[in-house]
């Protein structure tokens, strides 16, 4: 039980943050300010406050889903739990979203995907956020490319008609669209000027807010981040 209840508060904290992150771009602040601010209260601490894509794995999907169905089992309802469950897969939803506000539609376009662990350092592809989002897209009439540095053989057995790179710069040749979806640290030292200019359209969606927004409208992508708000001229970061 003690097991259960960790893993699904920490899941909550994720969850919360990803809730907060949708309310800061309805009102225009950056989640990655208010973030800051609540992690140096220590009652809250700074952990588990990083707005995306969502979680996966192996224990906090497991766990949230097990907490809740013995609370069901044994005659109490786990509201929470099923919120935390459901803001935790509509992130996923969200990213997709945002890319087919830009691009108008997604048949006869190619998205790249930076990233299909659940997160790095890892080859694990269980619940990876990056398999159902590669799926909505491939739904809607997508062509997908992706690149992971180490879960590529893993990935092949998940995900069918998706073309696996080499490198994040082939993914990006002819892109029109890139989705980061993890957050490798390999990712944080790409050559964005590259990339930019192998990209059919330069429009990044930053699924982990790895990237400074104005750096990217400078370098003349469409950049859109979760829960990043507005910046000085009022377009979404």
């Amino acid at each position: 039980m003690i097991k259960y209840a960790s893993n699904a508060f920490l899941a909550t904290k994720i969850s919360f943050i990803n809730e907060i992150a949708n309310i800061c771009e309805a009102l225009g602040a950056d989640v990655l300010e208010v973030a800051r601010g609540m992690g140096t209260d220590h009652r809250i601490a700074p952990h588990f406050l990083g707005a995306g894509v969502g979680w996966g794995g192996s224990c906090f999907p497991k766990d949230v889903k097990a907490l809740a169905h013995m609370a069901v089992t044994h005659g109490t309802n786990p509201s929470l739990l099923r919120a935390v469950m459901e803001i935790n897969y509509d992130q996923r939803k969200r990213a997709v979203t945002k890319l087919r506000h830009i691009l108008g539609g997604f048949r006869g376009k190619t998205v790249g995907i930076l990233g299909l662990s659940f997160k790095p350092n890892t080859d694990d592809m269980r619940d990876a956020p990056s398999v159902e989002i590669i799926r909505l897209l491939q739904y809607e009439g997508a062509q997908v490319r992706a690149y992971d540095p180490v879960a590529t053989e893993n990935a092949r057995r998940l995900l069918e008609d998706v073309t696996f790179c080499s490198d994040p710069y082939e993914v990006a040749e002819g892109a029109d669209a890139l989705i980061l979806v993890t957050e490798w640290n390999e990712f944080k030292q790409l050559d964005m000027a590259r990339i930019r200019d192998l990209m059919k359209q330069p429009v990044l969606i930053d699924g982990r807010n790895i990237y400074d927004p104005r750096r990217m409208r400078e370098l003349g992508f469409v950049y859109r981040g979760m829960g990043r708000g507005y910046d000085e001229t009022g377009q979404p970061r």
